[in-house]
């Protein structure tokens, strides 16, 4: 594990354990996905914060404007700290960790659901049951759409890929054919 993980690990259970005082655990983790969005994704906010001309104080002044009021005091206090302590970089590493803790302490767990097409809400329940049923959690289905996929869906839980795409069951029969001619 490299130290930034253990870090961002660090940062992310001081994070929940406030959560949990407060009863807003996924709200704060809803929160914490909005300000990685803002400071990792953009590239304008992020050039301006890792560069080394301008001051720690300077940087959190122009950023703390536009977080005031849209973000909880937690989430503020990280987003500052990590500012100061030139560690913005662990942000996403801090969400990540933030994600597993929550799951692991409310049995949820995050569900990739790689499909053909965008899946609606009903169908996204129903591999949310399909797959909480398979291991015992109450799953959150992010659909992302993959158009290399034939048909059917790809299902990556923690680091279970489950693959029930079209192509993925071609490969398998193609395998299955080859120890056979074996």
């Amino acid at each position: 594990m490299s130290r930034e993980t253990v870090v961002a690990s660090r940062y992310a259970r001081a994070l929940f354990e406030i959560a949990g005082q407060e009863g807003r655990t996924l709200e704060l983790e809803q929160e914490l996905q909005a300000l990685v969005k803002v400071m990792c994704v953009d590239h304008e906010i992020q050039s301006f914060i890792l560069s080394p001309n301008i001051s720690a104080e300077a940087k959190w002044n122009a950023i703390g404007i536009g977080l005031e009021g849209k973000l909880s005091q937690p989430i503020i206090s990280l987003a500052k700290l990590l500012i100061e302590r030139g560690r913005t970089g662990i942000l996403p590493e801090v969400l990540n960790s933030y994600t597993k803790i929550t799951g692991d302490a409310l049995g949820l767990a995050d569900a990739l659901v790689y499909s053909t097409y965008s899946l609606n809400e009903k169908e996204k329940q129903e591999v949310a049951k399909e797959f909480g049923t398979l291991v015992g959690k109450k799953i959150r289905v992010i659909n992302e759409v993959d158009k290399e996929l034939l048909g059917g869906i790809k299902v990556k839980i923690g680091d279970t890929v489950y693959d029930g795409s079209l192509s993925g069951k071609l490969e398998r029969l193609e395998k299955s054919f080859r120890r056979q001619a074996l």
